[in-house]
């Protein structure tokens, strides 16, 4: 049975999104949600980029000029949470 599961990124980004890759391995569904900033890019952050999209991983994000994400009020990423099975703050 898969779960849902939500990663919040706040401040360890290259570590969350690394993470949340990695969590698709048991064929979980894994959504990604970045608070209040935009992802700062490097080396590293593309390639976990580039990654996720390819596993086609929803990544929403509350900052309106976020590139790799879709924006979503922070209201309904509140009212989302609650749908999830685990939830991991990054």
């Amino acid at each position: 049975m898969s779960r849902k599961i939500a990663v919040i990124i706040t401040e360890r980004q290259e570590e969350a999104l690394r993470m949340s890759i990695g969590l698709t391995l048991m064929d979980d569904v894994v959504d990604i949600y970045v608070l209040n900033r935009k992802l700062e890019g490097s080396k590293s952050l593309a390639a976990n980029l580039e990654t996720i999209q390819d596993l086609e991983l929803n990544m929403y994000s509350n900052y309106a000029d976020q590139t790799y994400a879709e924006h979503v009020s922070i209201d309904h990423i509140a009212d989302s949470i609650a749908d999830y099975d685990h939830v991991l703050p990054y």
